[in-house]
């Protein structure tokens, strides 16, 4: 995959030339052509090359590489940056849900689901703040689990399975609320991820995590 990388970025081969089949490119590079399959695959999920079928393979007019993210375990992510991690189970209880909740999950207005709210902290400071609806209505056995020791984020990303997400970045001024928990002045401003969980087309669970002042994220391209 590197060197077909190389090619596409040195301009050896050019925006929206054709490149050489994968029975060829397989022979060139002394490889399989399953693994030749497999790197051109990643590399058109990259947004490098556009493939379609009958039409072969051409690098992408516009190819740029695409940030990727993934859903992280937010106690691992602590522990990653050498810290000691610990949680706080804040709320736990059946409610009606807001609209912008039961309209993405595609149920009634004030349709009742499971709420969560959690702080994660970092060397025993406030990290973020967790707040999440899940759709109890596909999983109703959620209502039986009890989040007090292990986190929602925790438990979820353990046991249930998923097939992609969507992902918004933003930034809020800081309620009473959420300054006393983040040990801040309300109105700070503070960095917000809010997330939808997907399994197909059913939504499975939405979370708003509101990290502490002067948060950054990381990605790579």
């Amino acid at each position: 995959m590197a060197e077909v990388e190389r090619r596409i970025y040195t301009r050896e081969w050019e925006p929206g030339q054709s490149i050489p089949n994968e029975a060829d490119l397989a022979v060139e590079l002394g490889c399989a052509r399953v693994t030749v399959n497999r790197a051109l695959r990643t590399l058109a999920e990259m947004g490098l090359l556009d493939r379609r079928r009958k039409a072969g393979t051409r690098v992408a007019l516009h190819p740029v590489g695409k940030a990727t993210l993934s859903i992280p375990l937010i106690r691992s992510e602590i522990e990653a940056a050498g810290k000691s991690y610990r949680y706080h189970l804040l709320g736990q209880q059946i409610e009606p849900a807001p609209a912008a909740v039961t309209q993405q999950f595609a149920l009634e207005a004030g349709a009742k689901l499971l709420h969560v709210t959690a702080l994660h902290e970092a060397d025993e400071t406030p990290y973020v703040i967790e707040d999440r609806w899940i759709n109890t209505t596909l999983m109703p056995h959620l209502t039986e689990v009890s989040f007090a020791r292990l986190s929602a984020n925790e438990w979820l990303l353990q046991n249930t399975p998923f097939t992609h997400g969507d992902i918004n970045f933003g930034a809020k001024n800081a309620s009473q609320r959420e300054a006393q928990l983040l040990a801040t002045k309300t109105d700070t401003a503070l960095f917000v991820i809010s997330r939808t969980t997907w399994d197909q087309n059913a939504a499975l669970t939405m979370v708003e995590l509101v990290f502490h002042p002067g948060h950054r994220k990381h990605t790579q391209l």
